[in-house]
């Protein structure tokens, strides 16, 4: 007898996004002051973070490529430099003055500990490091420990010797030194990117919020959302490496879904007061029903970007530490703080709308949005076939996709080391040879002479070093050096007449370990570097895309209860991607249409990380605005049941949402692409293009389209799993 009314209650409770949306609004002044607090404490606990973040992570640790150069660092004190001085004295380069000079250099890095050997001109008389002009010479320094090590070790020791040392006027390029430049590049790149992002930001903010307490909102929630996450970043470097680019990443997705979620509630929020319901009624009705969408879009979103911590590598690994919390937290913020900030807004949240004298009241619906959608589905194919057509056109360029690695070219021409790296090709002819460098063990003295014999036999290689003979065409020409030769290992040299990114030297790099060998063979080199890098990614590819598309199928069933809708979210992705993908070869590869992005030096190739990165990213927005759109869908599909219908009036209500948030994300997307970094170009390039794609074209046309010719077996699923739907979905009414 007690039992009905007790279920009467427990149907009568408001559900927990509404308590939680009416909990913060009625305690706003304590939430926003724990805000407040909790975000200060991050402040300070997170002021030193740019200090401790990391350069490199590009190449895997633990490949063949880097075991061989440790190997050769050790034993032979030999093998890849990752910092190279170049020395241009004021006397001549035998001069006593500049004798001394280039030996106290050479011993002051021996003596910093950095090191691990440096070799030089006036040491070793070695013709590869002097000019053929005699008025320069090169250092050539192997940095000890991995990228990130050696990294901070160029940073502090090369100013140090260009002070010291001011008679031979030292300029540092290589591995270490590039990667010391880029991180303080992408710091200046970061805070000139705010500045000139901010009033663009602002303006685009005012006009789709409409007055200037709304356009605050989503600034504040990505406020909360970057500076906490800072400090989970700060944690993460005492730990592991974190990579510099993580503060670009962190801002740009910061605030990019602290305005779509904030917009998505406010919007909503508008709706319900303009429905008749109260402030604190409309606050806990918006919260209950777009808080649950945007938990869900920050969920999916998160889960797209986890994909990232399936590779090896630490720099798309770290991306993912600085994406996942901002993506979460934003999520977070934006169904606790967002309403603690209306609550306090008030009624004034709607004054100062200069616009309304313009261009008349704020709107809710988009009325536009409705006659597009009716428009496509009245001809789904008409007018879904030639876009998806050109979609595909435009990603015609990356079938010719070239991968390479990170170096000098990366900065902008009058940076150090890519001057010092142009003085190198221009003057150190023999520098300039690609090498590929072999270690063979267990093989006797003339097994690894036979063998360096048949490698200079091989198309593209021009000379062959061994320990016992330079060989030439299967022909000894020179002597060897024996000094080559350690512990039963032998060290064999290659040059080779490609350059090392070219598709030929891989082809030879893979050749060579395929082919017998007398013991055992490591290769290493640039060109094996890139090889191993292209390996280790390929290999963690599948498991990357079967965590993306399978948490992407459960994700949306659980929130749509349809079978089909998920794979089709998954294919509208992908579409989205096609302009991106096309364009950075088209652009960044080939170097058409430089001026639109500010020049850059076009290498020929794409690094190798990006398109993994790019894709990961713009998956989960495009996931973002999926989730935005089917919300309202699904929510009047349940009211109505009629799928054209429910598609119009869900185009309708979202249309004018998802187009001024992709705006105003793609704006601080393409922010990036200010960078004097070309990576951060073509990564702030691609995505601004992926979301535009997406809200211009995919979004208003083809998911219309779709969903009409599939009709009413869009919300279909087995008896089985409507039954798991029902225990376990997510309904976006907040039941």
């Amino acid at each position: 007898m007690t039992a009905t009314p007790v279920r009467s209650q427990q149907q009568q409770k408001p559900p927990l996004l509404a308590r939680v949306g009416a909990g913060a609004a009625r305690r706003f002044r304590a939430v926003l002051v724990l805000a407040a607090l909790v975000c200060g404490a991050a402040l300070a606990l997170s002021a030193g973070v740019n200090d401790q973040l990391a350069g490199g992570g590009y190449t895997p640790s633990d490949s063949e490529s880097a075991v061989a150069q440790r190997t050769l660092s050790e034993r032979f004190q030999g093998g890849t430099p990752n910092l190279v001085l170049v020395a241009e004295p004021a006397a001549t380069l035998d001069a006593p003055e500049t004798v001394d000079a280039a030996r106290r250099l050479q011993q002051a890095v021996r003596d910093s500990g950095k090191a691990d050997w440096v070799h030089s001109f006036w040491e070793t008389g070695d013709p590869a490091l002097v000019a053929p002009d005699g008025r320069a010479a090169m250092f050539a320094v192997r940095l000890s420990g991995e990228e990130d090590h050696a990294q901070r070790a160029s940073r502090d020791l090369v100013p140090e010797l260009q002070r010291d040392f001011p008679g031979l006027r030292l300029s540092a390029t290589g591995e270490a030194q590039v990667n010391a430049e880029v991180n303080e590049q992408s710091q200046v790149d970061l805070v000139w990117a705010e500045l000139l992002g901010a009033p663009l930001v602002g303006l685009l903010l005012l006009l789709v919020f409409r007055t200037p307490l709304a356009a605050l909102l989503p600034l504040a929630i990505g406020a909360v959302s970057v500076t906490l996450t800072l400090a989970v970043l700060t944690l993460l470097t005492e730990v592991t490496d974190v990579s510099m680019f993580a503060m670009n990443i962190t801002t740009a997705l910061g605030f990019g879904l602290a305005v779509d979620y904030s917009l998505f509630i406010v919007t909503r929020y508008r709706e319900e007061l303009a429905a008749g319901r109260t402030m604190d009624e409309a606050i806990a009705t918006s919260t209950a029903k777009a808080g649950r969408t945007v938990l869900f879009s920050a969920v999916t979103v998160a889960v797209s970007l986890a994909a990232l911590l399936v590779f090896p590598l630490y720099f798309l690994r770290s991306l993912a530490y600085a994406a996942l919390p901002v993506v979460l937290i934003a999520g977070i913020a934006s169904i606790v703080v967002l309403p603690a900030l209306l609550r306090l807004t008030g009624r004034h949240l709607a004054r100062w709308d200069v616009l309304s004298r313009f261009i008349g009241p704020p709107r809710t619906e988009g009325p536009m949005w409705h006659r597009i959608a009716t428009s496509v589905m009245r001809r789904p194919l008409l007018t879904s076939l030639p876009v998806i057509a050109l979609l595909l056109v435009f990603a015609i360029p990356f079938a010719d996709v070239r991968f390479g690695l990170t170096d000098e070219r990366v900065l902008p021409p009058d940076a150090g080391s890519h001057r010092a790296a142009a003085i190198v090709d221009e003057r150190f002819p023999q520098a300039k040879q690609t090498t590929v460098e072999v270690l063979l063990t267990g093989a006797g003295p003339q097994e690894a002479e036979r063998y360096a014999q048949e490698l200079s036999r091989r198309a593209g290689v021009t000379g062959v070093q061994a320990p016992g003979a330079v060989y030439v065409e299967g022909a000894p020409v020179a002597p060897g050096q024996p000094a080559r030769t350690s512990d039963a290992t032998s060290w064999i040299t290659m040059a080779v007449d490609h350059e090392p990114y070219d598709t030929a030297a891989e082809e030879l790099v893979r050749s060579v370990r395929a082919a017998p060998a007398p013991g055992e063979l490591a290769v290493a080199g640039d060109t094996a570097v890139l090889v191993d890098t292209k390996a280790s990614l390929l290999e963690r590819l599948p498991a990357a895309l079967a965590l993306l598309g399978l948490s992407t199928l459960v994700l949306l069933f659980l929130f749509t209860g349809s079978v089909l809708i998920p794979f089709k979210a998954i294919l509208m992705n992908l579409l989205s991607l096609t302009a991106s993908f096309g364009a950075a070869v088209y652009v960044f590869q080939y170097g058409n249409l430089r001026w639109l992005v500010g020049d850059f030096t076009v290498t020929g190739h794409i690094e190798v990380t990006i398109p993994v990165l790019m894709f990961c990213i713009a998956f989960g927005l495009s996931m973002d605005y999926e989730v935005f759109l089917l919300s309202r869908i699904r929510e009047q599909y349940l009211i109505g049941g009629h799928n054209e219908e429910a598609v119009a009036i869900g185009l309708e209500r979202t249309g004018r949402l998802v187009t001024a948030a992709a705006g105003i994300v793609a704006a601080v997307l393409l922010v990036l692409a200010t960078s004097q970094l070309s990576i951060l170009k073509l990564l702030g390039v691609g995505l601004t293009l992926a979301v535009v794609v997406d809200a211009a074209l995919v979004r208003a046309v083809i998911v219309p389209a779709f969903m009409r010719l599939m009709g009413r077996a869009n919300w279909w699923a087995p008896p089985l799993l409507r039954r798991v739907h029902r225990k376990i979905g997510i309904s976006e009414s907040g039941d």
